[in-house]
């Protein structure tokens, strides 16, 4: 005899959306309720019939989000909240990891393709036409993020990181900084070039300065910021402040400085971007612009659910602000600049040292 979702949600006490989570792994559902409703499962020999319903609906029931970097807590706090809104809706979600390269942005899309999905969010920086072009024409509904550009079926996210970065050098010059670094993430990505570029209007519209020297790249990642922040720190000046592409590049810069014998932020102050749950719990807390993930997750979701609804209509063209969280990783401006200790060569030592 063959039962329904809806039976065995029935016969545990629950929602379909639970059972489906449960079925597919989901973390939300607690270990007593799993244990229930994966016993009723085995007792009735359950087999939940995808394919049946997608030939019935033209729907999988499945979207798919593409990441840059897994390990980033920003996109793995991301992906967690998207997920659990398509649990809400008895949706699934299939998640690729580009990290940051091409030929994995092509693959993830390919696999998207082949699992039907029925929506797709692009967080990947390295947004190729072709991989875009492949979901539309294949009537795959894409929602992206700065990509300044909607059709339809085809949505946009605009992070608002000009805005953060005019609040951020405004609070920098605020304390008396007028000479201040940046380290930036992966070169080649457009998010790079756009934080870079926010970050360089800012200083000019701000009347600031900085240098070749104190503009340094990064990989978005702790050692990433680490290595870029021995650079700045090997010049003959140093600025005052430096401002990082994400908060991990900062945690990096953090710990280099603080090796290199400088205190935080009495000799240089260090500011992030993005707010991920560490920012606050590193020492000192780390000053920062707040992304809200909560709600990039539902602007996500939104977009997808209208474009599947009609892929005939242009998409929308979201827009995500960014508010500036002031911690102690910024203070005012050294009375004088203050040298780190040792030499260049040393401190290279100290990061290999790591």
């Amino acid at each position: 005899m063959s039962v329904s979702m809806r039976e065995i949600a029935k016969l545990a006490g629950v929602s379909n959306a639970t059972v489906s989570r449960v079925l597919h792994g989901s973390s939300l559902v607690t270990e007593e309720t799993t244990r229930r409703i994966q016993k009723i499962i085995q007792d009735l020999n359950f087999v939940p019939n995808n394919s049946a319903a997608y030939l019935k609906s033209g729907k999988s029931q499945i979207y798919g989000i593409i990441v840059p970097d897994l390990t980033n807590p920003f996109f793995a706090e991301v992906v967690k909240l998207f997920e659990a809104l398509l649990a809400e809706n008895e949706q699934e979600l299939l998640v690729a990891n580009t990290d940051s390269h091409s030929m994995r942005m092509q693959r993830s899309v390919r696999r998207m393709l082949l699992r039907r999905v029925d929506g797709v969010a692009l967080l990947a920086s390295e947004l190729e036409a072709a991989s875009l072009e492949s979901l539309v024409q294949n009537q795959i509904p894409v929602v992206t993020t700065n990509h300044h550009h909607i059709a339809n079926g085809l949505s946009d996210i605009m992070i608002d990181l000009a805005g953060g970065t005019a609040q951020m050098i405004a609070h920098l010059k605020e304390l008396g900084h007028r000479h201040v670094g940046f380290i930036g993430g992966r070169v080649g990505l457009a998010t790079s070039r756009v934080r870079r570029e926010s970050f360089l209007e800012a200083v000019v519209k701000q009347g600031l300065s900085s240098k070749e020297g104190w503009m340094v790249e990064g990989n978005s990642r702790i050692d990433g910021g680490s290595a870029a922040m021995a650079k700045i720190l090997s010049q003959p000046e140093i600025p005052t402040a430096v401002v990082a592409a994400n908060d991990l590049t900062a945690i990096g810069a953090l710990r280099t400085a603080r090796k290199r014998g400088l205190r935080i932020p009495d000799d240089i102050s260090i500011a992030g971007c993005d707010d991920i749950e560490i920012s606050d719990i590193v020492f000192p807390p780390l000053t920062t612009l707040r992304i809200s993930r909560k709600e990039y997750a539902r602007m996500m979701f939104e977009a997808l659910q209208e474009a599947g609804q009609d892929l005939t209509r242009p998409g929308r063209q979201f827009e995500l602000p960014t508010r500036l969280v002031v911690r102690q990783s910024t203070g005012p401006v050294p009375a004088r600049s203050h040298r780190p200790a040792g030499t260049a060569s040393e401190a290279s030592s100290i990061e290999r040292a790591d």
